[in-house]
């Protein structure tokens, strides 16, 4: 490959690092015990202090290096000045190296849509579920997310002090995902994962509809997409409006990479345009195989209450 790397690979080789960092910020503002918790839309829709530092951090990374991108983050900040400290210029050399798929290699910034979620999984985070929280940023083309990072802040947080915590996964169509080792559930078993605080009867009469040997109930639509592709469960089942385009731009692209599909209840692809309405009305299904399964056992119930978009 002659010349610089392509710009949407350069984008992606700069979230990798900013999505560290944002890791790092997580962890910080954890250990010095105070959250500064505000809810937002009651007591299940939180924001911490993490939640606005990453957020500006991410922010005010990627549009200085690259100013013509448009970025929709899930955060309402009031505009501030940003700190030095929180701003990230590196770039991961191994995405560099990457030659990027002759599709995306003539790419302009302008063309380039970033959604972030600074805090995927923030009631887990001021619980104590650590697992569970992520830092998302999916890029998308023409309405396709085609590339995203994913940070797991506290990746090996149950192992002990001595531990060396957090990953940073991403995933780029044409070039694979890294940063994990695939596996699948074993013996074909139906494990369904769905959310652990925002259960109504729609969502459990889907989730029993697909006959589950077991269900996990956990927080963090990119925890659920890493169970998917962790070989912990086989579908993620959400049957109900409440996910955003931040939550599963990024994960959609790492399931899609390894040969999973995320969709509507409809089995309907999302659109990640900049003007797309930012809520995933009708609910989230999502799957690393056999997803027409899945597809065929929604309750017509699920299909009538929710609307495609």
């Amino acid at each position: 490959m002659s010349g610089s790397p392509a710009v949407v690979l350069r984008l992606v080789a700069s979230a990798y690092t900013v999505a560290e960092k944002a890791g790092d910020i997580v962890r910080k503002v954890l250990n010095r015990g105070d959250l500064a918790i505000v809810e937002k839309e009651g007591a299940h829709d939180l924001q911490t202090l993490a939640d606005r530092l990453v957020q500006r951090s991410i922010c005010a990374s990627l549009s200085r290096r690259f100013p013509k991108i448009t970025i929709i983050a899930e955060e309402e900040l009031p505009p501030e000045e940003i700190k030095e400290d929180l701003i990230e210029n590196g770039e991961a050399e191994e995405i560099l190296q990457k030659v990027c798929p002759s599709e995306y290699s003539g790419l302009k910034e302008e063309e380039l849509v970033v959604w972030v979620d600074p805090v995927d999984g923030t009631k887990e985070y001021t619980e104590g579920l650590l697992d569970n929280v992520t830092v998302l940023i999916g890029i998308a083309y023409a309405g396709q997310a085609i590339a995203g990072v994913i940070n797991q802040p506290f990746y090996n947080y149950q192992l002990g002090p001595e531990a060396r915590l957090g990953r940073t996964m991403w995933a780029m169509l044409g070039l694979g995902a890294f940063g994990f080792q695939l596996q699948e559930v074993p013996d074909n078993k139906i494990i369904v994962t769905t959310t652990r605080s925002h259960s109504n009867k729609l969502i459990t009469d889907c989730v029993n509809a697909m006959e589950p040997q077991e269900v996990l109930r956990v927080g963090g639509a990119g925890n659920k997409i890493i169970q998917l592709v962790e070989g912990k469960a086989s579908a993620y089942v959400f049957a109900s409006p409440g996910t955003k385009k931040w939550d599963t731009c990024a994960p959609e692209v790492l399931l899609r990479c390894v040969g999973g599909k995320l969709t509507d209840m409809h089995n309907n692809p999302y659109r990640y345009d900049a003007n797309v309405k930012r809520m995933n009305s009708a609910g989230v299904l999502a799957t690393l195989r056999n997803h027409e399964y899945y597809v065929s056992r929604v309750p017509q119930s699920v299909l009538l209450a929710l609307k495609s978009n």
